[in-house]
């Protein structure tokens, strides 16, 4: 795969097994106005800081909010990686919960202060729609601007994630900056993920 070469102005075929995404990386370099008011369909969310998650729960969780957009990267190392990960000083992990329930993800990577990430960001399937999404990452926003060390908060979105997902951050005040192909083996073909998942993006045996 190492010697693969890219056609920057054609098609380029891919190894079988493999899958290639277009991502898009977006940045804040200003903060943007938000709102914290609980949506008006979620009036009793609380947002709460998940510390020390177990890796089992953790990945149910981001499961349960990706699998249909291919999120596989905590699913496909180690679990001593990923409890490394989780538990990592630089990383602040909330989940939005209704009704004893976690709804949804963020995670914030701090490891470079000045640029800080949003490594993930997501809800479940069943708290989508209602305005949860705009408090969640209003949350977000507020939480890494507050840090006096911050110039710049920064997140990726790829072709393999809701076909909404850029606009909404768009929305929230994030411009595009940078796009990269990213390969890697279809985590569908590997087990990691269901083989129903993810329709939009067809397997390829």
């Amino acid at each position: 795969m190492s010697d693969l070469v890219l056609d920057l102005n054609g098609y380029t075929d891919l190894p079988a097994g493999k899958i290639a995404y277009v991502v898009t990386f977006l940045e804040m370099t200003k903060p943007a106005s938000v709102n914290l008011s609980q949506p008006a369909a979620h009036p009793n969310v609380e947002l709460e800081r998940w510390t020390d998650p177990d890796p089992q729960s953790f990945r149910a969780l981001f499961r349960e909010i990706g699998e249909e957009w291919l999120w596989f990267s905590r699913l496909v190392i180690p679990e001593s990686q990923l409890k490394g990960m989780l538990n990592d000083p630089l990383r602040e992990i909330y989940v939005p919960v209704v009704d004893g329930k976690r709804s949804g993800l963020l995670e914030l990577n701090y490891q470079d202060p000045a640029n800080p990430e949003i490594s993930y960001f997501g809800l479940v399937p069943t708290a989508t729609g209602g305005g949860m999404g705009r408090w969640l990452m209003a949350n977000a926003v507020s939480m890494a601007w507050a840090r006096p060390e911050t110039t710049r908060l920064w997140l990726h979105t790829c072709t393999g994630d809701s076909p909404q997902a850029i606009h909404f951050y768009q929305a929230c005040g994030f411009k595009p900056y940078k796009r990269a192909i990213e390969v890697c083996d279809d985590p569908r073909r590997t087990g990691h993920l269901s083989r129903e998942s993810a329709r939009h993006v067809p397997i390829i045996e």
